[in-house]
């Protein structure tokens, strides 16, 4: 990528950040938006020119994230950018910050000052909100993940905690983390102040999901800290209580209300211990609401601990014991011989269980 020109109003041989720049325009930009900012007075006061992808490469960001930082303080009347035929920046015009001063005094010193937009600016929140050369719209939220540099991620492998941690992380994906993957835990740990057991937790919950791409632990986590939960015992109560698996079971077997504990653990062993997949669980529920409207979770569990004792892996297996259960209700008794044979019978026989559930 072409080498982008900085100049500015007057000649300087010298690197000055004005005091306005601290007091108003930093207090709202991000990590990125500030280093790059310091970074283009440094080479402008050095008089050498810089890139977009050399500062990507310096502060390890996406190129993307470098472009969005200039943008952000053309915006912010800090600066203003030139453009080629294609839309990216060529040039850069450094606006000098004492024409914004006067505007500052007259506006009300408030948490987030008014003065620190230009007159065509909006505001910082639809700002972030706004998609910028067809990329995805930043949505501005407190747990914001920062932009990690390498420093930060050796500095977070070098603590004491972080190779057990990772070794963790490792064992549940299966392979060895990724920088990047490394960073997110470092986010859990920095900015979301997570514990060791809530991240141990953190990543068996999702991978128990089949989920293993830490995009969708990152939105996990923060939803969690969001709703303050700073344990691993929170962590599953607040999962239980949103887990759509157990509302979709639950809606099967005819209860619509907030899920119980004890309603909830049913369906985790389903899901967990025996592990079946949702087909065979509905199945279950289905053949519960036509056999009785009382003690529904006992009885889907009879049936379910039945083809669990069975090795019942996919529906089709279902029908393979009805078909077996079938034949042997019919058979023909066989003297002595047929006592053995009808020992062991398969154990949701739907009527049985209702006469017992319907008698407790």
């Amino acid at each position: 990528m072409a080498h982008l020109a900085i100049y500015q109003d007057s000649n300087s041989n010298s690197t000055s950040i004005s005091n306005l720049f601290i007091d108003e325009y930093m207090v709202d930009a991000n990590a990125a938006q500030v280093k790059v900012y310091l970074h283009l007075a440094r080479m402008l006061g050095a008089g050498a020119a810089t890139s977009v992808s050399e500062m990507a490469d310096r502060f390890n960001y996406p190129e993307k994230d470098i472009i969005r930082a200039l943008k952000y303080w053309d915006k912010k009347g800090l600066l203003s950018l030139d453009y080629d035929a294609e839309g990216m920046p060529t040039g850069i015009h450094f606006k000098r910050l004492e024409a914004q001063s006067a505007v500052s005094a007259k506006t009300p010193n408030t948490s987030r000052s008014l003065a620190m937009y230009a007159e065509d600016e909006v505001p910082v929140q639809e700002q972030l909100n706004q998609t910028f050369q067809g990329q995805e719209p930043q949505v501005f939220n407190r747990f914001e993940k920062p932009i990690y540099s390498t420093a930060n991620l050796k500095e977070f492998q070098a603590r004491s905690n972080t190779g057990q941690l990772l070794f963790i992380a490792e064992s549940y994906i299966g392979r060895p983390l990724t920088p990047a993957e490394m960073k997110s835990i470092l986010f859990f740990t920095d900015e979301l102040h997570f514990s060791d057991d809530l991240i141990d937790y953190l990543i068996a919950y999702c991978v128990d999901r089949g989920k293993k791409d830490f995009k969708y632990m990152e939105k996990v986590a923060i939803n969690w800290a969001e709703n303050n939960v700073t344990t691993p015992k929170q962590a599953k109560s607040f999962s239980t209580k949103y887990d759509k698996k157990i509302y979709t079971i639950l809606n099967a077997l005819g209860k619509t209300s907030t899920p119980t504990a004890k309603e909830a653990e049913y369906v985790t062993r389903w899901t967990g211990e025996y592990g079946f997949d949702m087909d065979v669980i509905l199945e279950a529920c289905e053949r519960t609401v036509l056999a009785t409207d009382r003690h529904r979770l006992e009885y889907a569990e009879s049936i379910l601990s039945s083809w669990h004792r069975d090795n019942v892996q996919h529906k089709g297996d279902i029908h393979k014991i009805d078909e077996l259960y079938s034949r042997k209700k019919t058979a023909p008794k066989q003297g002595n011989a047929n006592k053995f044979n009808q020992f062991k019978q398969n154990s949701y026989d739907f009527d049985a269980l209702e006469k017992k559930l319907l008698s407790n």
